[in-house]
């Protein structure tokens, strides 16, 4: 068992290549939009 196959994500394949690129692309994509929405809400940009 793998060690990111502990913890939380405690299914097979938590660890896959599929799984961790699906959640770094959603994490990332949260994070720029959270950044892009505060400097809009900041500076009105458009």
């Amino acid at each position: 068992m793998s060690d990111l196959n502990r913890g939380i994500m405690k299914f097979e394949g938590a660890d896959s290549p599929k799984v961790v690129t699906v959640s770094t692309v959603l994490l990332l994509g949260s994070i720029a939009a959270l950044i892009l929405w505060a400097l809009q809400s900041a500076y009105a940009l458009s």
